[in-house]
C-alpha cells in the first residue's frame, strides 16, 4: 500500500530518477513516476522510444531493454511537459545497506586516508544517499529528497566509507561505471528492514510493528521522550556552576585552586572519583612554544564517555554530542599563544561509567610539532545526577525504515546489496538468524530480479567498555551471518581482525571494502577460481584426544598469523567447559587439543567480542570465528 494519496496533474519523476543517475547494464530496466491519470508518456533513450500510460491514480512505468555499461547520456521524457535527465551512466548499481557502520561517511575517516581523499576525483563513481524517514503504515513510493552525486573533492565527505572503497575495487578492475544507492542508519536492528508481511513469523516483532501504527501512541511516546531527556538535561546544566556561576569555569579568568588530579585517559571510576552521572571538568595548563602558534591547529581528545565540550584559552573549539566520533578539533590560528595555555573539557556521562577512552590520541598537534596531552589533569565535579532516562529510540521500531527508505526503490534494478549490520542486534542474538535470512529473501523478492547478489560484513572486534559477559553476543551474531551463508548468492567479509576493542565504529573501512569486492568479483562478477573469503569451517573429527578441523577457501594453505603460534582455539570435553587449547596446522587442517580432556565434544575459535585471532589463509584472509559440537 502506497503512502502517496495526491493524484499528479503533470509529469512528475521519483527523486531516484534524476540528473548523474547510475543505470544497472544488461537487465530490463523500469522508469517510473506520475502523470495525468490516463496519459500517455513516452522516453525517449538512445536510438529507442517507449511508450507507457498513466493509471487512474497517475502513476506509471515504463520497460526498456537491456543496455551495455556507457555514457553519459541524456533521456527525455515527454507528457503534458517535457523533463530532459542529463548525464546518466550504465553500468553496476550496489545498494550499500544496514546501520553506523555502513552509514558512516568518508568524513570520518578523512586523516586515515588522505591520500585517497586528495585522488577521488571520479565521475564514473556516483552515490545517491537515501534521506532518512520512516513510516509505519505505508510503504511510500518516493523520498522527500535526494540527488545523484559524482565523487569529487566537493562530495567525497558525503560518500559512505564502505561504499566508495568497494566503487574504487570495483572501478578500477572492471572500468564499470559504479552507482552508489545508501541507506544505512545508525542503531537500527535488522527488524527495522523488514518488510510487514514478513512478519508473521516473529509474533513479537508483528505485535511491535502493529502498536506502531497508532499515530497517537507514536507522538506520545516522543513527546514523553522529548520531556524527560529535556527536563534532564535542563536540571544536569542549572546545577552545573561551572555554566551557571558568576565565572564559567572554562574563562581563562577563573581559578582552579582547589581541583584535585586524575590521570587522562581514564575512567574516572577507576580512579577514585565514584560512578557519577552528570558533568565533571577537566583542566590543564600547557606550554606551547612560539613555533606552534600563527599556524592551523588541531586538538586530538581521543574518545569520551559521552559529550563533551573543549575550550582553549576560554573559547570552545569543539563539541560532541555522544560518545562514539573521535574528537578531533581545528583551533583558530590566532588562539594558541606564546608559553602558558589552558585546556577546559566539559564532559557529559549519561550513564555508567564516564571517562576517557584507552589507546587513542590525545594530543596538541601544530605543523609538524605536537605536545602530549596525556598524563594528569585537575577535575572537578560540576553536577553529580542521577542516569539520563532510558532513551526511546522509536524509529527504530519493525518495518519503519523498510516502509520509509527501501520501498521507494523497488523499481530501480541494481546489482545486488552489500550489508553491515548486526551490532544492535546484539542483545538478543538467538533470532538474528531467521532475521537475517528473511531480510535477504523478501528483498530479493520484493525487487524481483531473482537471487541477486547479496554481500554482507561479519562483526567485527570489539570489547564494550567495562561490560564483560560470561559469553559473547558478539560471537553468537557472527555465527548467526556465517550461518547465513546457506542462503545462495551471498557471501561474507570476515572483518574479525579490522575492529578496534575501544571503538564501536573502527576507522579501517577499506579492507572491510576490498574484502566486499573479493566477494563481489567471485559472486557477481564470474572470477570462480579467485580465492575470496577467509577459512570457514567445513568438518570437524572428533577423536581420542583432539579434534582435527578441516576448511573451505584455503587457497594453497593455511597460515598462522605472521607465522606465530595458533591462538584462540578452546576445547570442551563433555562437560561442555571450554577451556584454552594448542592447536597446530597439519596440511589443510588444524588439529586442536588440551592436555587432560581425551575425550573431547566440542571446539570453538574466537568466541569473544574481542578475541584472539590467528588463522588465516595464505591470501592473508582471516577464518571466521566458529564453534563445532560432536
Amino acid at each position: 500500500m502506497s503512502g502517496s494519496k495526491i493524484i499528479p496533474d503533470t509529469l512528475r519523476l521519483p527523486k531516484l530518477v534524476g540528473d548523474d543517475m547510475v543505470l544497472q547494464r544488461d537487465i530490463q530496466l523500469r522508469i517510473w513516476g506520475w502523470a495525468t491519470p490516463g496519459a500517455t508518456v513516452k522516453i525517449k533513450f538512445l536510438d529507442g522510444t517507449y511508450e507507457c500510460r498513466a493509471d487512474a491514480a497517475g502513476k506509471w512505468t515504463g520497460t526498456l531493454p537491456a543496455m551495455k555499461a556507457g555514457g553519459p547520456y541524456e533521456m527525455e521524457i515527454v507528457a503534458d511537459r517535457k523533463i530532459k535527465i542529463k548525464n546518466i551512466l550504465i553500468g553496476d548499481v550496489w545498494v550499500c545497506a544496514g546501520q553506523s557502520n555502513m552509514q558512516l561517511t568518508m568524513d570520518r575517516v578523512k586523516e586515515k586516508y588522505p591520500e585517497d581523499i586528495e585522488n577521488c576525483e571520479n565521475p564514473f563513481i556516483r552515490l545517491f544517499t537515501v534521506p532518512m524517514r520512516y513510516d509505519f503504515n505505508f510503504e511510500q513510493d518516493d523520498y522527500q529528497s535526494g540527488e545523484w552525486k559524482a565523487a569529487s573533492r566537493d562530495s567525497i565527505l558525503e560518500f559512505t566509507a564502505v561504499g566508495y572503497f568497494f566503487a574504487v575495487q570495483l572501478y578500477e578492475r572492471y572500468k564499470i561505471p559504479i552507482g552508489l544507492i545508501a541507506t544505512a542508519i545508525g542503531g537500527t536492528p535488522a527488524e527495522a528492514w523488514l518488510s510487514r508481511g514478513t512478519l508473521h513469523i516473529f509474533p513479537e516483532i508483528a505485535q511491535a510493528a502493529d502498536k506502531c501504527k497508532d499515530k497517537k501512541y507514536i507522538e506520545g511516546v516522543i513527546k514523553q521522550n522529548e520531556k524527560a531527556m529535556a527536563d534532564w538535561f535542563d536540571g544536569v546544566d542549572k546545577s552545573d556552576p561551572g555554566i551557571s556561576g558568576d565565572i564559567p569555569w572554562y574563562d581563562t579568568a577563573f581559578e582552579a585552586t582547589d581541583w584535585d588530579l586524575i590521570p587522562i585517559p581514564s575512567s574516572w571510576a577507576d580512579e577514585g572519583a565514584g560512578m557519577i552521572n552528570g558533568v565533571l571538568w577537566f583542566r590543564r595548563e600547557i606550554d606551547v612554544p612560539e613555533s606552534m602558534t600563527g599556524k592551523p591547529a588541531k586538538i586530538y581528545m581521543g574518545r569520551i564517555v559521552d559529550a563533551d565540550w573543549v575550550y582553549i584559552n576560554g573559547k570552545l573549539v569543539g563539541s560532541t554530542s555522544y560518545q562514539y566520533p573521535p574528537r578531533i578539533y581545528e583551533i583558530p590560528d590566532n588562539l594558541l599563544k606564546p608559553g602558558k595555555n589552558t585546556i577546559t573539557v566539559r564532559v557529559l556521562n549519561l550513564g555508567g561509567k564516564g571517562g576517557f577512552i584507552k589507546d587513542k590520541p590525545y594530543k596538541l598537534v601544530a605543523g609538524t610539532q605536537g605536545i602530549d596531552l596525556k598524563g594528569m589533569w585537575q577535575y572537578k565535579i560540576g553536577a553529580a545526577s542521577g542516569p539520563m532516562p532510558e532513551q526511546v529510540f522509536i524509529q527504530n521500531n519493525p518495518t519503519g525504515y523498510y516502509n520509509g527508505m527501501i520501498a521507494p526503490m523497488l523499481n530501480y534494478r541494481i546489482k545486488g546489496v552489500i550489508w553491515y549490520q548486526g551490532e544492535s542486534n546484539t542483545h538478543n542474538p538467538s533470532n538474528y538468524y531467521e532475521l537475517f535470512t528473511t531480510l535477504i529473501r523478501s528483498w530479493r523478492r520484493k525487487w524481483g530480479q531473482g537471487e541477486f547478489p547479496f554481500l554482507f560484513v561479519q562483526l567485527p572486534n570489539y570489547r564494550e567498555l567495562d561490560h564483560p559477559t560470561p559469553d559473547s553476543n558478539w560471537a553468537y551474531i557472527r555465527e548467526a551471518q556465517l550461518k547465513s551463508l546457506d542462503v545462495p548468492g551471498t557471501a561474507m567479509a570476515v572483518a574479525i581482525d579490522l575492529g578496534e576493542w575501544n571503538d564501536l565504529h573502527p576507522l579501517d573501512k577499506k579492507n572491510v571494502a576490498i574484502r566486499l569486492s573479493l566477494a563481489a568479483r567471485h559472486i557477481a562478477y564470474g572470477e570462480k577460481s579467485l580465492v575470496y573469503s577467509g577459512p570457514l569451517p567445513r568438518a570437524a573429527r572428533f577423536e581420542k584426544d583432539r579434534v582435527v578441523l578441516s576448511f573451505e577457501h584455503t587457497g594453497k594453505g593455511l597460515r598462522s598469523r605472521e607465522d606465530g603460534e595458533l591462538k584462540g582455539f578452546e576445547i570442551a570435553g563433555e562437560d561442555g567447559r571450554f577451556v584454552s587449547a594448542s592447536a597446530t596446522i597439519e596440511d589443510d587442517r588444524v588439529v586442536v587439543w588440551r592436555k587432560g580432556i581425551s575425550d573431547p565434544a566440542a571446539v570453538r575459535y574466537a568466541w569473544a567480542d574481542d578475541p584472539e585471532v590467528s588463522l588465516y589463509n595464505d591470501q592473508g584472509l582471516p577464518a571466521s570465528p566458529f564453534r563445532i559440537s560432536k
